[in-house]
């Protein structure tokens, strides 16, 4: 982990919403959700499936629309229409690393194009020589031999692949890079190869990351804060190491008490939560986002607020 390099938001969402289908068939995947992605962090965002947070990372990336609110990048506005010359510098800075490695390669392309598609795109000018000595070099960076760039997708192993999803974010030289479960299909053994991968790339490149997932163990080891989100809701946010030792709102605490543990025996004691939402009645006294210290936010309603902060104290 790292620390930010500046007070300056890098990358702000403000009441971020995001709706799929029409009229009596719409859904809204995102509800509203702010927060802020200092330069050199790693910010993650932890929820179940179907939560909203890979919908947020492809709304950032501005794959999927906003239907309300705002996304700001380095100081300046990216939702919405934006200009082309804009567009262009956006999609050099903004990259991303997918959930598989092999859904998100074309199969019938080989290595040393699928890494160098974004330069086709973007740096148009560059000589064919120049544009080979930066395939080499992402390659390199990630861990492959120059020379894998004459092969195919599918002769490589799932770690293999997934550094190559991660050659072709960085040869657009990027500065912000949305990590969606960018090891969730990996085998336990490669989880922590690419994790240390991704850690040394960020101190050499000076990277910010926005790193998605639904697993906290995970996050603990790469993230500096970390945001709750459940049904396209925030629901906490803090500091990594805080949230782990108070963790307040009562979905954070359940997906904390299902965290698989090493021992045996502790996995014997531990008692899983449930998180059953139909007893929050809000009908009278809505949830608002209240940072109860600083830094560390919680959704909830003045009663709920009122035992968070009475728990805190008691640590």
């Amino acid at each position: 982990m790292t620390q930010t390099e500046t007070s300056t938001p890098f990358i702000s969402v403000r009441d971020m919403h995001v709706t799929f289908g029409e009229r009596r068939h719409r859904f809204e995947a995102v509800r509203g959700v702010s927060f802020d992605i200092m330069k050199g962090e790693t910010f993650g965002l932890v929820g179940e499936s179907g939560s909203g947070k890979t919908t947020i990372g492809r709304a950032i990336m501005r794959i999927y629309p906003l239907s309300g609110g705002e996304v700001y990048f380095d100081g300046q506005k990216i939702s919405g229409k934006v200009s082309r010359a804009l567009d262009k510098q956006i999609t050099q800075r903004i990259q991303m690393i997918f959930q598989d490695p092999m859904a998100s390669l074309n199969e019938r392309a080989k290595v040393d194009y699928i890494v160098s598609e974004g330069l086709y795109n973007v740096a148009k000018g560059i000589s064919e020589a120049e544009r080979k000595q930066r395939v080499d070099q992402a390659l390199r960076e990630v861990g492959l031999l120059p020379e894998f760039a004459s092969r195919f997708p599918h002769e490589f192993s799932g770690g293999q692949r997934q550094r190559i999803g991660i050659a072709r974010a960085l040869i657009m030289q990027p500065e912000f890079i949305i990590a969606d479960e960018p090891i969730s299909a990996l085998d336990v053994s490669i989880r922590a190869q690419v994790l240390n991968l991704m850690a040394e790339l960020q101190q050499n490149r000076g990277l910010t990351y926005l790193f998605i997932s639904h697993d906290l163990s995970v996050m603990r080891f790469i993230c500096d804060r970390i945001a709750v989100i459940h049904r396209g809701l925030l629901v906490e946010l803090s500091d990594t190491e805080e949230l782990f030792a108070h963790p307040l709102h009562p979905y954070t605490q359940a997906l904390l008490s299902a965290i698989p543990q090493p021992s045996p025996d502790a996995a014997m004691r531990r008692s899983l939560i449930t998180y059953d939402e139909s007893v929050h009645h809000y009908k009278d006294d809505p949830p608002v986002w209240t940072e109860l210290v600083p830094g560390h936010f919680v959704l909830g309603n003045q009663e709920e607020i009122a035992q968070y902060r009475k728990v805190y104290q008691n640590g």
